[in-house]
């Protein structure tokens, strides 16, 4: 298993042979035994290798080497550098974590790490959007028509190219555009040019992909990541397979499953072709949809329909957000979004006091 990504590759080969040794130990512990997504790996590992080049500066040569003292150098030195309070907590984590695993393993004597302090971090309260904001939003597609220049947008028939994972064409930010119909296109005599049936197709899935991720608040790795087995139709809910692999069921509403149903009936079988396999949603070459695609999709919905700058996540914030407001459950909303902790959840109470309190002074006479 390789447990370097293209920035670590070097450092990692530079190290001396103990020390490569624990870095592809740590790597499969991670992935295989902590189960650890991908990226987890892939930030852990990049942060394992950036300490032990530092302790090999230091004189170290071995793993035994390790002392509290390197890894808070190791620490300061990333601070110095002006890494963010998130990025320096990760980094923390990751010393500990492959500090445990080495002393597990024979390789540290004890638990180096142990004593190590994690740096506070300042939750930044999540950026939401109204409700009918997000009407605005799932509703675009059509509606604000964007240009097929630079995005996401089918191939001449016959020469389309399979597409991996991972590789489709992310579509640029989607500009401005008029609603369908005005007359804007210079290229046409001033009238707007008719969509083929597969552009039509592409604002079908785009319109099935807003909705779901904001009828759901799955995180866009959870949608791409969707095979047309994972959704029930019948009892109207999607299994997500989230973060460490733990697999959840989500409900979604009667909008979500009339987007969803046409893009499977109309849209899907548009653009599906040899490496579309069992995707939920496809890329204008057949692929599966990357959730980098994704991100850009929405964003550019977004931009097109004059509303505060949006991701995914912010949708998933949105829905969590609009859900306690009306009262649902803490917990409920816990399990609906995959948190593992409900600390996790609770940042979204806050959005919800910020607003009783911004509504408090606007209305009540004594505020």
């Amino acid at each position: 298993m390789s447990s370097r990504g293209p920035g670590t590759r070097a450092t990692h080969q530079a190290l001396p042979p103990a020390m490569r040794d624990a870095v592809d130990g740590f790597a499969v512990h991670l992935a295989q035994v902590r189960n650890r997504s991908a990226h987890t790996v892939r930030a852990y590992v990049a942060d394992l290798v950036s300490l032990l080049d530092h302790a090999v500066r230091m004189g170290c040569t071995a793993p035994a080497d390790l002392d509290l003292g390197v890894l808070r150098s190791w620490l300061a030195k990333q601070r110095t550098t002006g890494a963010a309070s998130s990025s320096s907590a990760r980094q923390a984590a990751a010393a500990r974590t492959f500090s445990g695993w080495a002393h597990r393993s024979g390789l540290l004597a004890t638990d180096v790490a142990a004593p190590l302090a994690t740096p506070k971090t300042r939750r930044e309260l999540p950026v939401v959007l109204r409700a009918d904001q997000v009407a605005t939003l799932v509703e675009s597609p059509g509606r604000n028509r964007p240009t097929t220049q630079g995005r996401d947008r089918p191939t001449t028939p016959g020469h389309d190219r399979p597409t991996t994972p991972g590789r489709d064409v992310p579509p640029a930010a989607l500009p401005d555009a008029p609603p369908a119909g005005t007359p804007s296109d210079p290229t046409t005599g001033g009238a707007t040019p008719e969509l083929d049936p597969a552009e039509e197709a592409v604002l079908v899935r785009d319109r099935a992909l807003l909705e779901l991720l904001y009828a759901t608040g799955a995180r866009i790795s959870e949608v791409c990541g969707l095979d047309t087995t994972d959704i029930d139709r019948e009892r109207r809910v999607i299994r997500v397979l989230g973060k460490g692999n733990r697999e959840r069921t989500v409900p979604y509403g009667l909008p979500a499953q009339r987007a969803v149903d046409r893009w499977l009936a109309a849209g899907r079988p548009e653009l599906a072709g040899p490496d579309s396999g069992r995707a939920l949603f496809l890329g204008a070459r057949g692929g599966r949809l990357h959730p980098t695609t994704a991100r850009r999709i929405v964003a550019g919905y977004a931009r097109a329909a004059g509303l505060p700058p949006t991701s995914p996540h912010g949708l998933r914030h949105s829905a969590a957000t609009h859900l306690l407001d009306g009262g649902a459950d803490l917990r409920a909303v816990q399990e609906l979004l995959g948190h593992s902790s409900l600390g996790s959840t609770q940042i979204y109470t806050h959005v919800s006091v910020e607003r009783l309190r911004a509504a408090y002074r606007q209305a009540h006479p004594r505020a």
